[in-house]
Order: C-alpha cells, then sequence, then structure tokens
C-alpha cells in the first residue's frame, strides 16, 4: 500500500506531497486502517535520562511540526515521537521551492526555515493528543532574532513547553536559519547551554518533575570542533546529545539534479558521515550522557550501526519517506537481534 502511495505522492511538489501525506496517515489512523501501513513492532522498552522508550526507534523532528499529528504517527510503531522545530512566535520560514528530491540517492534537500504556527499552536495540538509515551519537543530560535538574544528566545520556548514534553532539544544546528550553527561555537555554546541549564533546574523546582535537556547538534564539524563540543556538554552536565542534523556538504551527492540546492541534506548519504561524527562524541563523552542517532538511516541494518557506534536510540525521518512505516518494525528487530546476539568476547 505505501509503495503505491509514494509513488502518487511523488509526483506532485516535495513540500505539497509532504502535507498530504501527513493527512493520509492520520485518515488510516482515524478509520483503523493502520494494519495496512505497518504492523507495529513487539515491545523493545529501553530506559535513558528516567524516561522509559516503548522501543528504541523514534520519530526525528521537522515531520510534525506543529504537533498536529502526534497520535497518527505514534500508531505507526514509533517508540517515541519528537515535533517541532517550534519558535516563540509564528513564521512562513524561506521562499518557496524549498525541498527537493534525490531518489536515486534516496535523500531530500531542505531550506524550510522552521516554518511553523508558534510554540502556543503547537501547546493546543499536545493538549489535544491522545498519545502518553515520550514525547520530545524541539525548539528554536525566530529568524528574525539576532544571535545575541537568542537565549531569549530558547528560554521562552523552554518555559512554555517544559510541561507537556518528556524531553526537550534545544536546537542550534539547523542550516537553513542564517546565523544559527554559530551558536555551536565553544564560547557560545557554554553561554547558552549554562543559562538553559539554570532555568531547567528552576522549571525542575517549580514543577516538580526533572526534564531532560538536550542538544542537536550539526555533522559539519571538525575533529576539534567535536572535542570541545563535548567537553561543554560535559562540564554543563547535559542530559543528552542528538546527532545528527542535516548536512550542507554535498561530496556524496555531487552532479545529480538538485544537488546545487542550498539547505540541509538527509537521507542516506548523510550516514556515514553523521555515524562518525556520533562515534567520535561517544568516545568523549561519559557514558552519563546519552546519544539519540539520526542521520541516514534507511534500513535495519543502519539502526543497528547506529546504535553499534554508540547510540542509545536513534530516529529517523527521510527513510520514512523512502521505505515507508514498515521500516520502523525492520529497524526495531535489527536492534533486538543486535541486543541479542552473543557477546564475542563471551
Amino acid at each position: 500500500m505505501y509503495s503505491l502511495a509514494r509513488s502518487l505522492l511523488f509526483q506532485l511538489d516535495p513540500e505539497r506531497a509532504h502535507g498530504l501525506g501527513l493527512q493520509a496517515i492520520e485518515a488510516t489512523y482515524r478509520s483503523g486502517l493502520n494494519p495496512l501501513l505497518a504492523t507495529r513492532p513487539k515491545a523493545m522498552p529501553v530506559k535513558a535520562m528516567g524516561l522509559t522508550f516503548e522501543n528504541p526507534v523514534g520519530l526525528a523532528a521537522g515531520m510534525d511540526k506543529n504537533g498536529a499529528y502526534i497520535d497518527a504517527l505514534a500508531a505507526l510503531g514509533f517508540g517515541f515521537i519528537e515535533i517541532g522545530t517550534v519558535t516563540p512566535k509564528a513564521q512562513i520560514g524561506n521562499p518557496r521551492p524549498r525541498m527537493f528530491r534525490l531518489p536515486k540517492q534516496q535523500a531530500i534537500i531542505n531550506r524550510l526555515g522552521f516554518n511553523n504556527e508558534g510554540v502556543d499552536a503547537l501547546l493546543r495540538n499536545v493538549e489535544r493528543a491522545r498519545y502518553r509515551g515520550v514525547l520530545g519537543i524541539n525548539i528554536g530560535k525566530n529568524a528574525t532574532t539576532p544571535n545575541e538574544r537568542a537565549a531569549d528566545d530558547y528560554l521562552h520556548c523552554l518555559e512554555r513547553v517544559y510541561p507537556a514534553a518528556s524531553y526537550v532539544v534545544v536546537n542550534i544546528s539547523s542550516p537553513n536559519t542564517t546565523g544559527l550553527r554559530d551558536l555551536q561555537q565553544e564560547d557560545a555554546l557554554r553561554r547558552l547551554i549554562g543559562t538553559l541549564r539554570e532555568r531547567q533546574e528552576l522549571l525542575a523546582g517549580k514543577h516538580g518533575s526533572r526534564k531532560p535537556l538536550l542538544v542537536k547538534i550539526a555533522p559539519d564539524l571538525f575533529d576539534f570542533e567535536i572535542d570541545a563540543i563535548a567537553e561543554v556538554f560535559e562540564r554543563a552536565q547535559i542530559d543528552g546529545v542528538i546527532a545528527t542534523n542535516t548536512t550542507v556538504d554535498r561530496s556524496q551527492v555531487s552532479g545529480q539534479v538538485h544537488a546545487n540546492e542550498a539547505g540541509g541534506l538527509s537521507g542516506k548519504p548523510l550516514y556515514a558521515h553523521s555515524t562518525y561524527l556520533l562515534r567520535r562524541l561517544r568516545a568523549r563523552l561519559p557514558t552519563s550522557i546519552p546519544i539519540i542517532g539520526v542521520g541516514g538511516i534507511s534500513s535495519g541494518a543502519d539502526a543497528a550501526g547506529k546504535i553499534a557506534a554508540g547510540a542509545t536510540v536513534i530516529q529517523f525521518y527521510t527513510g520514512l519517506i523512502y521505505q515507508g512505516p514498515a521500516l520502523i518494525r525492520e529497524c526495531v528487530e535489527a536492534i533486538r537481534r543486535r541486543r541479542e546476539a552473543p557477546s564475542s568476547t563471551g
């Protein structure tokens, strides 16, 4: 069924197809026809950051920016859902066209630019949802907010989403908001994370519950930058890291149609690069800081590879577009087999 739907959707503009695809998933969920799309995997609980994930395969941010389809997406079998990126105020994002498919490479380039309806609209959608599993909310800054005041936007979103989120993700790694990635530079990162960690502890006392704070980083970092970021995270005692966002590197798709479009590249070509960063980051962070592995997952073997590289759980988004909901169960089962395999050192 998904193969047929994909062939039809791929005849449309990618952004329009994205919206129609979400509406179709919602309609399938409401009509009780989910089994036609995917078979839910058997439970495989994973504990991390004080949370229990139903299984180690989650939906990455970007698919459901406004949290309007939480129940329908969760019903596909994801072990956790992440929504956003959301900003304090609604914004339309960058001019269209701003999404481009590279089908032969199973990739997408997007320069959406945090298009969303604003944090208050997202929270209304979360309140209506029935889903009670692990829900991450990914927060960003408005494009019109200068970096010197970026902390104000992140603090506003953190305070607003804190009661509704299972965990909160600070997105400083999208390539589609001018200057955003500058916040990953060591001094700027230390100041921002320090400010957010202080507010996190105040919110924990206010609400009587401590919600994990994570940071999502870019794959386009030199080794010395990865090492510096790891040191900042360790000193700040951040709760977790998401590695990685999309890449601006085009070496894996050079010469292909749309390869020179501006924006972040996601999908299969990102896998090796993002997994290298994940592995290096894992080696430099204490085991108390878990990593969510994202980037280029298009098969169960890819998911197991992320776990082998040091991820505690994984996420995907572009893989869902190309492979369909069956990829969720495939990834869960691949990770299960890896977990149950006899140790080679035993």
